[in-house]
């Protein structure tokens, strides 16, 4: 099975995640999406894959949130996601891609369930 995961190395539960994976011998894509985003395809698709909405994912404490006027329940899951390809920091960190399935590594244990 094929399994990424999208990392921020500056983040401490994304660092502890990607390390247990490692640890449990996961072979895995490790995409810096900071520095090679996911394309608005790509975050469709992983929001699927998570059974969430846009919103869902994207970092609320983040200037871009505020700058872009993220809040606004008008907002559509396509302009979520066309902030968060603007701005990949807005992305939540790190999440986990296995097949079908995805998680979201907070706690970093959780990624475990898609394994």
């Amino acid at each position: 099975m094929n399994v990424k995961i999208y990392h921020n190395p500056r983040c401490s539960k994304s660092r502890q995640t990607l390390a247990l994976l490692e640890d449990r011998g996961v072979e895995l894509e490790i995409i810096d999406y900071l520095k090679t985003p996911p394309s608005a395809d790509e975050l469709k698709s992983i929001v699927k894959k998570l059974g969430v909405s846009a919103r869902d994912i994207v970092r609320k404490n983040e200037d871009a949130y505020k700058d872009n006027n993220l809040g606004d329940t008008s907002k559509s899951d396509d302009d979520i996601i066309a902030a968060m390809v603007a701005s990949p920091k807005l992305i939540e960190r790190p999440i986990v891609v296995a097949g079908e399935k995805a998680a979201i590594g907070r706690p970093p244990e959780s990624v475990l369930d898609i394994l």
